[in-house]
């Protein structure tokens, strides 16, 4: 690197080092990735009776600790008993002591997503009438503080020593073999192996701090590991640093015995063996994210896996491969320069990858947002609008390195081969003397009479091996001199270095996204929040009971909202009405839907009432008869495909 560019470099690198912190200082750590998308009582609702229980459901399986769920009096004391548990789907409650008194009371839950992230908030409901309470609903995130950015600085790092791992690795059996042997190469992957290697450690010591209490002197709870260690996530946790004994055999092997080989077919043969374990070794550290995160629930969780580890795979083809370009550029010796056909090959690489990332892209985004709305009207499509941008932007600068690329001369790598064969040839004529009398006229003759001593005391070897080290020092520096003022070379070195720039950006943001809600469930949450605010609009207005109680059949489309009118909701004869909607709140129609009333106190029902379809996702029945007043409870029973059923429920006062 020529003095004048130093600075600039050290410069941007900081600047963009600034960059990525503050994208990672800006992440809110505790965005949830499930959602709550139902209560019973709702939020803000003012109940007649005490509930002998609270339930709330999620718009996916959510894992409970004794503590999840807490119910607080006006005074800030606790009246659940016993343990949450889940009643059916994803709906979770707890019970409550009998005979509570009027006033509002904060419900506070603490849960872990299937996806492996922390879900925390609170709400409250009244009794009665509402009243003043003591119970402060803020603050009450699980992750955030001191352990929720260490968890995020953890998942940063881990990425970044994958990339830099699996991506420098892979540039170097199929882009530039050479430069197995290169120093600056060879410490380039090592670092990344470390990364990974000591960020998965911490991530197993902070995981029961992240997702419980949040304090820092958890984090060398023992206990806690061992929780950990039964938990997917912990189990991801776990296989990734057994793969990483296995990346650093990997690694040994190809700076050490591969390197070292000189036949061509037992160096092909082994280039051959090194790609298939690598890729394998590869894959399965992609697949200890993708097993724990976003890919592993929701929607085609079997089919999202495997795509989600391509494109791991691909994004560290491309960003690594360009960080161990760019060290090549900059650090490789002066006798060892990168060449252009290395930076064509990985041009290829590069070009595949983005072909893959954007197939792969372009199904995760279908998956996370569900919507073209949601890629402007939530935080995930938001940021994932920014990380497509950083990607043109990297793919316009990477159009420019190829540029670079086809004018690269050539001259480094002839000049180093005729000073090697200089050095060659003249190691086995010249004498002592000769030697001297070149290194004397290049300027660099050692002081006057040190020859006649260095020859009456050693026969002349030294001195010769001393010069000929002198002399190889000079040649050394004269090809980097002539390597550095290559204008082309110059010029991809700075393409190179933007682009590096760029993807520390983009892996920051990617970092952000993955801890960010995914935009269709944010979406299915709101639409949940703003159809039960709906009915108790209209509850209030007519005296008509309306309850709506979120689906999950658990098969493909089997997610829903099913809304039950009754009116009058009095004794006698009523007329109910069963509405169906997709999370988006779009009418569809089921094979079938099915209704029950039973009254427990009186050991009365179930009264099965079995609606008439009479539009899209509208069933309908008249003299639906309620024989006595009660609290009573409403089943529902929705069935998506032949094998896809589930019953929800929910307890309503009619009469």
């Amino acid at each position: 690197m020529t003095p004048t560019i130093a600075p600039r470099v050290r410069t941007l690198v900081l600047l963009l080092l600034a960059a990525a912190c503050a994208l990672l200082a800006g992440a809110g750590p505790a965005s949830a990735h499930a959602a709550v998308t139902g209560s019973d009582p709702g939020q803000g609702a003012v109940v007649d009776k005490a509930p002998a229980r609270i339930s709330l459901t999620f718009s996916e399986q959510v894992a409970l600790s004794d503590d999840s769920l807490r119910v607080l009096d006006p005074e800030g004391k606790r009246v659940d008993t016993g343990k949450p548990s889940n009643v059916s789907g994803t709906t979770y409650a707890v019970p409550l002591h009998s005979g509570l008194p009027d006033g509002t009371y904060t419900v506070a839950y603490q849960v872990v997503s299937a996806d492996s992230h922390p879900v925390a908030g609170a709400y409250t409901f009244s009794i009665g009438a509402p009243s003043k309470t003591s119970v402060s609903v803020s603050g009450q995130s699980a992750d955030d503080g001191i352990v929720g950015w260490l968890y995020g600085f953890g998942r940063y790092v881990s990425y970044a020593g994958f990339i830099v791992m699996a991506g420098g690795a892979a540039f170097v059996l199929a882009c530039w073999q050479r430069g197995s042997g290169v120093r600056p190469v060879q410490r380039f992957v090592v670092s990344g192996w470390v990364a990974l290697t000591a960020a998965t450690l911490a991530l197993l010591l902070l995981r029961g701090s992240f997702t419980g209490s949040g304090k820092v002197a958890d984090i060398f709870d023992l206990s806690l590991l061992g929780q950990v260690l039964q938990t997917k996530t912990g189990a991801a946790l776990v296989s990734r640093l057994l793969l990483l004994a296995a990346a650093a055999l990997f690694i040994a092997v190809l700076f050490g015995a591969y390197d070292k080989r000189e036949d061509a077919q037992e160096k092909r043969d082994l280039t051959f063996g090194l790609s298939i374990g690598g890729v394998v070794v590869a894959a399965g550290l992609a697949a200890s994210w993708a097993m724990s995160e976003h890919a592993s629930v929701g929607l085609q969780a079997g089919i999202a896996m495997p795509v989600d580890v391509l494109h791991l795979l691909a994004v560290a083809a491309w960003l690594g491969g360009l960080g161990a370009l760019l060290v090549a550029l900059y650090r490789a010796p002066a006798d060892t320069p990168v060449d252009r056909p290395a930076v064509r090959r990985f041009s290829q690489v590069a070009f595949g990858s983005v072909l893959v990332l954007i197939a792969t892209g372009t199904y995760q985004s279908w998956r996370q947002l569900g919507s073209w709305s949601a890629f402007t009207d939530t935080r995930y499509g938001q940021l994932l609008l920014a990380k497509i941008g950083l990607v043109v932007v990297m793919v316009g600068v990477a159009w420019i390195s190829r540029r670079w690329t086809g004018r690269l001369a050539e001259t480094a790598p002839a000049e180093a081969a005729a000073v090697r064969e200089k050095e060659r040839v003249g190691a086995g004529t010249e004498t002592p003397g000769d030697v001297d009398t070149t290194a004397a006229g290049d300027g660099d003759a050692p002081a006057e009479g040190a020859g006649d001593r260095d020859t009456d005391e050693h026969p002349g070897t030294e001195r010769a091996a001393q010069l000929a080290r002198q002399q190889a020092a000079r040649d050394a520096a004269r090809r980097k001199r002539m390597r550095d003022a290559d204008p082309n070379r110059f010029g991809l070195r700075r393409s190179v270095l933007a682009e590096a720039g760029i993807a520390v950006v983009l892996l920051a943001v990617t970092t952000v996204l993955t801890q960010t809600e995914p935009g269709r469930t944010e979406q299915e949450a709101e639409a949940a929040s703003s159809s039960s605010a709906s009915a108790s609009a209209d509850t209030g207005a007519s005296g008509a009971l309306t309850l709506n109680m979120p689906f999950d059949t658990g098969g493909q489309d089997g997610k829903g909202i099913v809304t039950i009118d009754l009116d009058p909701a009095r004794v006698g004869d009523n007329e109910m009405h069963v509405f169906v909607e997709r999370p988006n709140g779009r009418a569809f129609d089921i094979p079938e839907v099915k209704v029950e009333f039973t009254l427990k106190a009186k050991d009365l029902g179930p009264l099965p009432v079995v609606p008439d379809h009479i539009a899209t996702g509208h069933w309908s029945a008249n003299g639906v008869q309620i024989p006595m007043a009660g609290d009573w409870q409403v089943d529902v029973t929705v069935r998506t495909s032949d094998i896809d059923e589930v019953t929800v429920s929910k307890n309503a006062q009619i009469g």
